[in-house]
């Protein structure tokens, strides 16, 4: 078992997550406890604002993330509901698609 084994899917997801939360933190943490002038001009409000937009982000990756490791869902069809709309319609376009591919 390898060490990224227990991470399952979405990797490239969480890696963002966890690198906009890295920049993010060391941002705001900059921002708030050291005054960076550059000619006389304040920066750290700055670096405030963006660390905080930098953890923002880095919400969408953990979103993304958790999503896309929920397992055990299962469709309305395997729980007995009836086909909406959308079903049906996709059917059709299938079966369509299926028959005119199988008279070429």
């Amino acid at each position: 078992m390898g060490p990224c084994e227990s991470l399952s899917h979405c990797k490239l997801a969480l890696a963002f997550a966890v690198l906009m939360d890295l920049l993010g933190g060391a941002a705001l943490l900059v921002g708030v406890f050291t005054h960076v002038k550059i000619r006389e001009q304040d920066y750290g409000d700055l670096l405030v604002y963006t660390g905080a937009l930098f953890v923002l982000m880095s919400m969408g990756g953990w979103v993304l993330w958790y999503s896309g490791n929920i397992e055990g869902l299962t469709s309305k069809r395997e729980q007995g509901h009836i086909g909406s709309a959308v079903d049906r319609l996709a059917r059709n376009l299938s079966r369509k698609i299926r028959i005119y591919r199988s008279h070429l």
